[in-house]
Order: structure tokens, then C-alpha cells, then sequence
């Protein structure tokens, strides 16, 4: 019989950054919970818990509606850092 690993518990970094409330127009935090496609990742791979995984995802919507992500990358143009072809509205 061969032993399973064991993984830690995820813990969810918006918790651990001790973020209330998430920003649609923060794209460095969007970036967490978002593919490289801009699908919004599930709970159970990125680690973060149901309040924050319902902030996140209204964020990402309330970022689509307003044009500051796509909503659909084609397959053949797909980039390795999409994120960084995205302008920032802020400028630090």
C-alpha cells in the first residue's frame, strides 16, 4: 500500500491580508482569483473562503460590465500574464 500525501489546509489570502472589501477596479487583487483566461477560479483551488470567493466573484463581474477585463479570451491568442497587457486606472 502506498501512503497518501498529506496537503495542508488552503487558507484564503484575502483573510490573511485582512481585505473587507474588494475592489472591482483593483486589478492586483483580482489577479488572485482569476485564470489566465479570466475565468474566475473555483474555491477549491484557490483556497479562499465563501465570503470572499462571493466578493471576488462580484468583482470580476462588476470588472467585465465595465470593460476593465475581457469577458472571453480566444483560445489561439492566449498570454502568459494577461495582466499585464491591462492598464491600471490607477497610477502608483
Amino acid at each position: 500500500m502506498s501512503e497518501r500525501k498529506k496537503y495542508g489546509k488552503k487558507r484564503c489570502k484575502f483573510c490573511e491580508m485582512k481585505i473587507d472589501y474588494i475592489d472591482y477596479k483593483d486589478l492586483e487583487t483580482l489577479k488572485f482569483g482569476v485564470s489566465e483566461r479570466f475565468k474566475i477560479m473555483p474555491r477549491r483551488l484557490t483556497g479562499t473562503c465563501k465570503k470572499h470567493q462571493e466578493a471576488l466573484s462580484n468583482a470580476v463581474k462588476r470588472a467585465r460590465a465595465a470593460a476593465l477585463i475581457p469577458y472571453i479570451v480566444d483560445r489561439k491568442n492566449v498570454v502568459e500574464a494577461p495582466f499585464e497587457k491591462i492598464k491600471p486606472l490607477h497610477s502608483k
